[in-house]
C-alpha cells in the first residue's frame, strides 16, 4: 500500500467508492501509452465524489479522468489522486420540454442517440465526439458545426471543497474548446435542450457523422483523436500538411496520413514519442507557416526521471 493510498483511506472511512494504488491508466487511454495513477478514486455517486473532495488534503492534486479519448498520460505517471467517474454517474434520462439529463460518465454518443429515440433534435452531433460528458462541458466539445454551449441548458460540478454548484450555459463561460469553470472542479451531471424532431431524420443525420468520421479519421486507431486547436480562421491539419508532416514518424507514433491533425500509436508508442512528434509538428508549422498551433490534447502527468517533456522534445527536421 503506497503512502498516499493509506493516508487516504484513513481520513475516508465512510467512502462508498474505491481507492486504487497504482493503476495503470494505458489500459484506459486511447492512446494505450503513458505511466500509472498513485492513486485512482473511483466514487459511488455524486455525494461520495463530494464527501471524498472535502477530505483529501488541498496538497494533494485532484485530475478527472474520463473515456480517456483526448488525453496522453506521460511515461512517468500522475502523481495525486485520479477520479474516474463510473457506473454512478452513467445515466441518461428525458425530461419535459425536449430536454435530456446525463451523468457525466456517459459517452457522448449515447447522449446522441438517447435524444434521438426521444425525438429531440439537436444533439445529434455527439455521435462525432468521442468522449464522455465530462469531458464535452470542459472542452466545450464540438463537431460538424455545433458545440457543446448550443445545446447545454445547465451542469453540475463538485469543488475540491466538496461543495455541489448548479451552473448555468452562462456560468460554464464557454469558448473555443474551453470553459471558464475552474479546473479543479469536477463536473457531475449535465442537461440539455433541443427541439422536436423526427426520430428516423435524427439518426439518419447521426449516420452522416458516423460515416464521415470512419471515412476521414482514423477512429480504428490507438489515436487521441484532433490533437491541435484550429486557429482562427484557419484549419490545423492544412497547416500540418503544409508544413510537408503527413506521415511523419517519431519513434512508434506517427502523423495519421489519413488526417494529419490525428497522432497515432501504431508501432507500441512511448507517450513521449507521441508528445515528441506532436511538438516536432507544432516546430515545423511555426517555422514553415508562421502560426503557433496549440494543443487540444490534455497532457498529464511527469515524463521519466531525466526525461524532458513539452517544447524541449522538439526535433529538427528538414521535412
Amino acid at each position: 500500500m503506497s503512502d498516499l493510498l493509506h493516508e487516504l483511506a484513513q481520513a475516508l472511512p465512510d467512502l462508498k467508492g474505491r481507492l486504487t494504488a497504482g493503476s495503470r491508466l494505458a489500459e484506459i487511454t486511447w492512446f494505450r501509452v503513458g505511466g500509472p495513477a498513485e492513486v485512482l478514486l473511483t466514487p459511488a455517486d455524486e455525494a461520495d465524489l463530494a464527501y471524498a473532495l472535502a477530505r483529501i488534503p488541498r496538497a494533494v492534486p485532484v485530475f478527472a479522468l474520463g473515456l480517456g479519448s483526448n488525453l496522453l498520460v506521460r511515461d512517468g505517471g500522475v502523481s495525486g489522486v485520479v477520479v474516474r467517474l463510473g457506473r454512478g454517474f452513467g445515466q441518461v434520462e428525458t425530461l419535459d420540454g425536449n430536454r435530456l439529463r446525463a451523468g457525466t460518465a456517459v459517452p457522448d454518443v449515447k447522449v446522441a442517440r438517447a435524444a434521438a429515440d426521444a425525438g429531440i433534435s439537436g444533439l445529434a452531433f455527439y455521435r462525432g465526439i468521442p468522449g464522455s460528458i465530462g469531458g464535452a462541458l470542459r472542452m466545450n466539445a464540438g463537431a460538424h458545426g455545433r458545440e457543446t454551449k448550443d445545446t447545454l441548458v445547465a451542469a453540475r460540478a463538485v469543488d475540491r471543497a466538496g461543495r455541489v454548484h448548479v451552473l448555468s450555459n452562462a456560468d460554464m463561460g464557454f469558448t473555443y474548446r474551453h470553459c471558464a469553470v475552474p479546473d479543479d472542479w469536477i463536473f457531475t451531471e449535465a442537461t440539455y435542450a433541443g427541439e422536436p424532431g423526427d426520430p428516423e431524420k435524427i439518426l439518419a443525420e447521426m449516420n452522416e457523422v458516423a460515416e464521415y468520421r470512419e471515412k476521414n479519421q482514423p477512429i480504428k486507431e490507438r489515436t487521441g483523436g484532433s490533437t491541435f486547436k484550429n486557429p482562427p480562421g484557419q484549419s490545423a491539419w492544412k497547416l500540418v500538411d503544409a508544413a510537408g508532416m503527413r506521415g511523419f514518424r517519431v519513434g512508434g507514433a506517427k502523423v495519421s496520413e489519413m488526417h494529419c491533425n490525428f497522432l497515432i500509436n501504431d508501432a507500441d508508442a512511448t507517450a513521449e514519442d507521441v508528445e515528441r512528434l506532436g511538438e516536432t509538428v507544432r516546430a515545423r508549422v511555426r517555422a514553415t507557416q508562421g502560426v503557433t498551433l496549440e494543443w487540444e490534447i490534455i497532457r498529464l502527468g511527469e515524463p521519466l526521471p531525466g526525461h524532458a517533456a513539452g517544447e524541449a522534445l522538439a526535433l529538427e527536421t528538414t521535412a
